[in-house]
């Protein structure tokens, strides 16, 4: 009671005023919560611009009275009108081959090449030089910068290369047709003399590369009718993600 005296020089219980919120009003908010409803992916400027509504306001009613999260978009592969039934019928051949076979999917070799740039790759927007005044800085990328061109396969047993693609001279070189079925013969046959491929299967994607008929034919020769690709018995799904 003392310290209520010394305070406020009286010993009633006088309400202590409360400041009013004026930017994150209840107007306000459901003025968001409208603009969110008709519109969830306008920027934060624009919706600040046409709400009447600072940003650091608005990002705060966004977060704290509308508990929202500003989740970012992903972008996937575009599928053409086609698309679909083809993917429904390997859908249904891999249903398939599981009701025959509930380890199926360990009788596939699945395989992919990855290219990769050997000048490094800079994010600029992850790249900030923190210094009083702007320096400038540059950094210089080639035209057509080097890059090495990588297959490998992997199966339920372990992973076969990986094969760099490189020229008699030990140089780095694109994949054609000629070069895959080099490493085919060259290198993929060997790698399989330990393996028991009678029942194995062999999945490649629609690069022009594998689905020539020279190509098709040589892995047909050694794997059959199971082999899963553009052009093969089993067509593997345009666009697919590998």
């Amino acid at each position: 009671m003392v310290n209520k005296f010394e305070s406020t020089y009286s010993l009633l219980n006088i309400p202590v005023p409360v400041r009013q919120r004026t930017g994150r009003s209840i107007e306000n908010i459901a003025a968001v919560r409208a603009s969110v409803q008709n519109e969830p992916n306008q920027s934060i400027p624009r919706r600040s611009q046409e709400l009447g509504i600072c940003q650091t306001t608005l990002w705060r009613i966004l977060l704290k009275d509308l508990h929202l999260h500003p989740y970012k978009i992903k972008l996937t592969q575009e599928l053409k009108p086609l698309d679909h039934l083809q993917r429904r019928n390997f859908s249904d051949f891999v249903l398939q081959k599981f009701e025959e076979n509930p380890e199926f999917h360990k009788k596939i070799i699945f395989s992919d090449e990855a290219h990769f740039w050997l000048n490094g790759f800079v994010n600029k927007q992850n790249m900030r030089y923190w210094t009083a005044t702007n320096p400038h800085v540059l950094h210089e990328t080639p035209l057509h910068p080097q890059k090495v061109s990588v297959w490998c396969g992997f199966h339920a047993g372990g992973v076969i290369g990986s094969y760099f693609f490189v020229d008699e001279n030990n140089r780095h070189v694109t994949v054609n047709g000629v070069r895959y079925r080099a490493m085919l013969e060259e290198y993929f046959w060997p790698e399989l003399d330990g393996f028991d491929i009678s029942d194995m299967w062999f999945q490649q994607n629609g690069a022009t590369n594998h689905t020539a008929g020279q190509t098709i034919d040589l892995l047909k020769a050694k794997f059959g009718n199971r082999l899963i690709s553009r052009n093969g018995p089993v067509e593997w799904p345009p666009r697919s993600c590998d």
